[in-house]
């Protein structure tokens, strides 16, 4: 677990870090957050959430809409980037899932191959799932960057003065009732889970 959320975090992080600055912000990069090196990301508190109720999260990576063209439009993208990034890494991780599946259905797995596979499904799992949690429109997940963008600008800065007591009820939630969110974001994976395995299983058909 502990490398596929260094991993999975790394990425999920340097894509925001990213995306902002082809949007045109330097923030990130000058805080040394465009890089994949997990120690500029990873939150110690977020990392210990994931273990232990496989729900979590990185530090945030610092954003100055204010150095956009359209502030609230490059919002929207810079946060949807981390998210995206984590389902293009769940997709991609279907394809071997599926090679091993067809490959070893034959013939006994052995030790190594066992390793990799269970590697593989949580590096799977855990980037559907961390996918997923962003996207929900509570601070400081992605989600709220999303939602805040495409609030019309009266409602905006209202919305904004309650966010540090919303993130602070959305981590209360995660402590008190992990099972009730873990439940709505099994319900959320799903699609996407039998989705990209669907596809993998049609590609991978077409070659083996």
């Amino acid at each position: 677990m502990i490398p596929v959320l260094i991993i999975a975090l790394t990425f999920h992080e340097y894509s925001h870090a990213f995306i902002a600055y082809k949007l045109g912000d330097n923030t990130a990069k000058n805080k040394g957050r465009l890089t994949l090196n997990p120690l500029k990301h990873l939150d110690p508190l977020g990392t210990i959430m994931m273990i232990v109720a496989r729900i979590g999260w990185a530090k945030p990576v610092p954003v100055n809409q204010m150095n956009f063209k359209d502030p609230k439009q490059d919002m929207i993208k810079v946060g949807l980037a981390g998210p995206v990034m984590n389902l293009l890494l769940a997709f991609i991780t279907a394809f071997p899932i599926q090679v091993m599946v067809e490959y070893y259905s034959t013939k006994p797995l052995t030790q190594a191959a066992e390793i990799f596979f269970t590697f593989l499904v949580l590096f799977f799992t855990v980037n559907l799932y961390l996918a997923v949690f962003n996207l929900i429109p509570i601070p400081p997940l992605d989600g709220s960057r999303i939602f805040y963008g495409l609030l019309p600008d009266k409602y905006y800065f209202g919305v904004m003065k309650y966010e540090r007591y919303v993130g602070l009820g959305m981590i209360l939630l995660i402590l008190v009732a992990p099972g009730i969110l873990r439940t709505v974001l099994d319900t959320m994976v799903y699609p996407f889970r039998e989705g990209f395995m669907i596809v993998a299983r049609f590609i991978i058909g077409l070659f083996m």
